[in-house]
């Protein structure tokens, strides 16, 4: 399988016939979802008696992801399934992967694939009352399991070791245009010493199993709430990572959404408010790791049709300055919440 073009031979024919070796009857329908990293396809298939009715499962749908070869070892997507399959057990709206042939992590022509049942619902509306508390009440009994037990083989939020390896990552990708890698190479070492001395001066914060990447994206929303989605990226880390992605606007808005996910949270899970110190912090980490991950993937012929802007100058002028505003952000004082 080439690194440059991973997926190139599952086509729609591969796809169906891999959920056909597990004994689902395929009915002709397929949509590709969103998804880079991996490939993700909605299928639907026969009435079978392993996907249980439920009202708010597409009893006649599954998705079925296919995974891109060497970023995770089998070791790794087999606990990911655990932890979701626990939080389902737990009764927590996660897509949780199935079990076919005593296994969760399923092989066909090379590709490694799991299946999961396919979740009605929407993009979220936080801005409707109670949703956004809702949504800290369901991330609290998430993180009330996740404590219950460590992670063996996913990483830990330090692997990111404050955004270094994603800079030297992008620096040596060649992907940078040389008339800003200069002003890059300064900035991004700037922010990665201040990130290094926040995350220092918040002290030793408590870990737990996380979603790890818990932005809107991998929310669903029914009428019973918030489902979440893709727990590719999960690890370990404080809690605050599940959670400063939800909330965004001016420092007004973003206090009082926090204070309205934190009563929530805060019914089912205790949360250190000294975490609060970190989110700029975890926020210019994103923002280093994300160019590093396009660069990175950048010969998958996927990431130049989906990030084109990516090699445009004017992008990288306004990473540049995004890097400093950064800067000034980890400046400033945390929000003041108890």
């Amino acid at each position: 399988m080439s690194a440059a073009t991973p997926f190139a031979g599952l086509d729609p024919e591969a796809v169906l016939a891999a959920v056909a070796t597990l004994g689902f009857e395929p009915d002709g329908r397929l949509l590709a979802l969103n998804s880079y990293e991996n490939r993700v396809y909605r299928v639907g298939v026969e009435p079978d008696a392993r996907l249980e009715p439920q009202p708010l499962v597409a009893g006649n749908l599954i998705v079925a992801k296919f995974y891109r070869d060497a970023r995770w070892s089998d070791a790794q997507i087999r606990e990911e399934h655990h932890f979701a399959r626990q939080l389902a057990a737990a009764e927590l709206p996660v897509a949780a992967p199935l079990e076919c042939d005593g296994d969760t992590l399923l092989w066909h022509a090379g590709f490694r694939f799991a299946l999961f049942p396919c979740w009605r619902g929407a993009a979220p509306e936080l801005d409707d009352r109670g949703n956004r508390e809702l949504l800290g009440r369901t991330l609290g009994r998430l993180h009330a399991v996740g404590a219950t037990s460590r992670f063996a083989q996913r990483p830990s939020i330090t692997a990111w070791q404050c955004g270094e390896r994603a800079r030297r990552q992008l620096l040596a990708s060649g992907r940078v245009p040389a008339s800003v890698e200069d002003k890059y190479a300064e900035v991004s070492a700037t922010l990665v010493e201040s990130v290094r001395l926040h995350w220092e001066a918040a002290g030793p914060l408590r870990s737990l199993r996380l979603h790890g990447d818990c932005h809107l994206g991998n929310v669903l929303w029914n009428a019973h709430g918030p489902v979440f989605v893709d727990l590719d990226d999960c690890l370990t880390g404080p809690a605050v990572q599940d959670l400063w992605m939800l909330c965004a606007g001016s420092p007004g808005q973003r206090e009082q959404e926090w204070a309205q996910l934190l009563t929530g949270y805060r019914q089912f899970a205790d949360f250190d408010a000294t975490e609060l110190r970190v989110v700029e912090a975890l926020r210019a980490m994103r923002m280093l790791n994300h160019a590093a991950w396009v660069a990175q993937r950048w010969a998958d012929p996927a990431f130049p049709r989906a990030f084109p802007w990516f090699g445009q100058i004017r992008y990288w002028e306004n990473h540049v300055t995004e890097l400093h505003e950064q800067l000034e952000a980890l400046e400033a004082p945390p929000l003041g919440l108890c």
